[in-house]
């Protein structure tokens, strides 16, 4: 059975436990607590299996593999039924698209680790880490609602749920947490109301989780 390291209110984690469910694969989730005594992903052992210190963590049989993004297009090719990419090339560049502007534009500048780092170079600064983490999520999303008007459907790439879905839904719950307006995103508001009542939304939903709260 496959092996899913994770943390219950990790964006990128979220993302691999939506993938899983919808294919409808099994997996043993592994709570890996970021916080307690200074995060049980910096002890000896986890380093071992992730040298990033970082979740989520797929173990496959002895495949490991880190990085969300990485572990669900494995998932793609490995379990390809069904499937969360288009079949024509330019469809699935469109998508990576979609998915990159989430996962590499915005959320890396929102995570903890970015956040103390920040603090340690800035602690005269009258600016707070809210506002650093709205800034970034502003941007990325007022980006999104522009390309989304140019490829959404029912979902983010036409009427078909892909990858850049399972990106989209976990993003916009950071930024709920964040305080961030949301009235203005239309259409990313759309689409993740009907990501919602699918069941593998729902399904790995953070506060569901083995090690939420």
């Amino acid at each position: 059975m496959v092996k899913l390291y994770g943390y219950w209110r990790s964006v990128a984690a979220h993302r691999v436990r939506i993938a899983c469910h919808y294919k409808g694969l099994p997996f043993e989730y592994v709570a890996v607590d970021l916080e307690r005594d200074g995060g049980a992903h910096r002890l000896p052992g986890y380093g071992l299996l992730n040298p990033a210190r970082a979740v989520p963590t797929l173990v496959d049989g002895d495949f490991v593999l880190s990085q969300s993004l990485a572990i669900i297009e494995y998932l793609e090719e490995a379990y390809p039924l069904p499937p969360l990419l288009p079949s024509k090339p330019v469809e699935r560049a469109q998508v990576r698209s979609l998915a990159q502007m989430m996962v590499s534009d915005c959320q890396p500048l929102l995570t903890s680790r970015v956040e103390r780092r920040l603090a340690i170079y800035h602690e005269s600064s009258s600016a707070t880490p809210e506002a650093w983490r709205q800034h970034w999520l502003r941007q990325s999303f007022d980006a999104l609602e522009v390309q989304l008007e140019r490829t959404a459907g029912e979902y983010c790439f036409g009427d078909g749920l892909t990858l850049a879905d399972l990106c989209l839904l976990p993003q916009w719950e950071q930024a709920q947490r964040e305080q961030l307006m949301l009235e203005p995103y239309r259409r990313i508001n759309q689409i993740v109301a009907r990501c919602r009542t699918l069941p593998c939304f729902r399904q790995a939903a953070p506060e569901l989780q083995p090690d939420a709260f």
